[in-house]
């Protein structure tokens, strides 16, 4: 495919956050770009002020008639969508180039040097890094969530280096043709695409056969390549790690050298994790040492990763986008390190009824790590409720004495009346958009308002 003959992009789920990081890419390179979404958010209202017209209606009839040219339009969707939706039929009816968004990422990258970041936890975070990390060499960056340094999914550079969140959903990264890539963890996911926990094993191993160059895996898992971790078999190792300042000092043992007084102020070992494979993958592409560590230093985070909404003497607020048993858990840990000894809230959406069905013993077992609990519904997302999987059922399964099941209506009142010392709200749905109302009622409750 010749993207320069290409005017047209019409995206059907516009405001994902994978695509409208392509949205933004084509806009920036000059085509004319529009959209369908289900609902309006802060993302869609950023693509707006960039002049991208979107829409909320499944309707043919608002499809600017600028799309109706076949040869010098695509269409990009995403596996969310449902395949008797009403846009995307048409599209396909009247032979338009149809793509999914997996598939116009490996077209936009083939022809650069990709360095993917895969891996079941902690790939946002990490291609985040990295993507700040390439930043100073010009590499263009597709995230998976919204970089506090940018504010925003997409760092564009030129088109020689490309760094992208490589994910396993729908097996999209398999589209990808990287040149050094990372695999940060293999943990069961996404049960609905992969039946068994080896289909996802599998895939992940395929796409290891696709990188090119070189191969970058956490300590632990079972695959060929350079390693990182803790471990003093690894070969990028964190050494002398301290704690400062919310953050970590520590240096790196690298194949090659030792890069000393390192800073990283995102807290929780996990972070500590990613920080060191962007560390290795930069050093591999051979960005220096000084580049890496001053690019680390200034990494500001991710929105809803572990991201501080208050940080007071009186209550911390904190907004993460955990959604697996083994993200929560981690959210946990950095918790308890951050601040050992104070009671910890956690309120949860359960996201998939599939997913809480498949791990509902491991979501009950992490979320009673918590002093206390707060459960909404499940938001279904791209499902229909499966009879029996309820957060009434999670709950049950929970070992924990304050434990209570609210809605979105009374959540508000039940925080205020918690006397937790940290609170933290946690989950992929529409949990984040109630973050900041939280937020002002804990600021008024604690006089916190200038």
């Amino acid at each position: 495919m010749d993207l320069n003959k290409i005017h047209n992009i019409y995206f059907i789920g516009i405001g994902g956050i994978g695509m409208s990081a392509i949205a933004r890419y084509f806009s920036a390179n000059g085509k004319k770009v529009a959209g369908y979404d289900k609902v309006q958010t802060p993302i869609t209202d950023s693509l707006e002020e960039l002049g991208i017209r979107v829409h909320f209606q499944d309707d043919v009839k608002k499809i600017d008639l600028a799309f109706s040219d076949k040869e010098k339009t695509i269409v990009i969707y995403t596996p969310a969508v449902p395949s008797n939706h009403k846009e995307l039929t048409y599209f396909i009816d009247n032979n338009y180039t149809v793509l999914k968004r997996s598939e116009i990422l490996g077209e936009i990258t083939k022809n650069t040097f990709c360095l993917g970041v895969a891996g079941t936890h902690g790939k946002t975070t990490t291609s985040a890094i990295l993507g700040h990390v390439m930043e100073p060499l010009k590499a263009t960056s597709f995230l998976g969530g919204i970089s506090e340094n940018y504010n925003s999914n997409l760092i564009l550079g030129d088109d020689k280096v490309s760094v992208v969140e490589a994910d396993e959903f729908d097996r999209s990264f398999l589209r990808l043709s990287p040149n050094i890539a990372c695999i940060t963890s293999m943990d069961s996911d996404h049960l609905d695409i992969y039946d068994k926990p080896d289909a996802l094993q599998e895939s992940f191993k395929e796409f290891a056969g696709k990188v090119s160059d070189s191969l970058i895996v956490a300590e632990g898992l079972p695959l060929e390549g350079l390693t990182y971790g803790f471990d003093d078999s690894v070969d990028y190792q964190a050494i002398d790690v301290q704690i400062k300042n919310g953050g970590y000092l520590f240096n790196v043992k690298a194949p090659r050298d030792v890069a000393e007084k390192v800073e990283f102020y995102l807290p929780g070992r996990h972070n500590l994790m990613n920080a060191l494979a962007a560390f290795a993958m930069a050093d591999v592409y051979g960005v220096s040492f000084e580049i890496i560590k001053k690019q680390l230093a200034s990494f500001k985070g991710v929105k809803r990763r572990f991201s501080y909404k208050i940080k007071s003497e009186e209550i911390v607020l904190i907004d993460d986008y955990a959604h697996h048993p083994t993200e929560i858990k981690a959210v946990e840990a950095s918790v308890r390190e951050m601040y050992p000894g104070k009671k910890v809230l956690a309120v949860f959406q359960p996201h998939l009824f599939s997913r809480t069905r498949d791990f509902v013993d491991d979501f009950a077992d992490s979320l009673s790590k918590f002093d206390e609990v707060l459960l909404l519904d499940i938001y279904p997302a791209r499902e229909l409720p499966i009879q029996g999987v309820t957060s009434s059922w999670l709950m049950q399964k929970m070992d924990l004495s304050e434990k209570k099941l609210v809605t979105k209506e009374n959540l508000a009142k039940n925080v205020l009346n918690s006397d937790a010392d940290i609170v933290v709200m946690i989950g992929a749905g529409d949990i984040g958009l109630m973050v900041d109302t939280i937020k002002v009622k804990l600021e008024e409750k604690f006089s916190l308002l200038k």
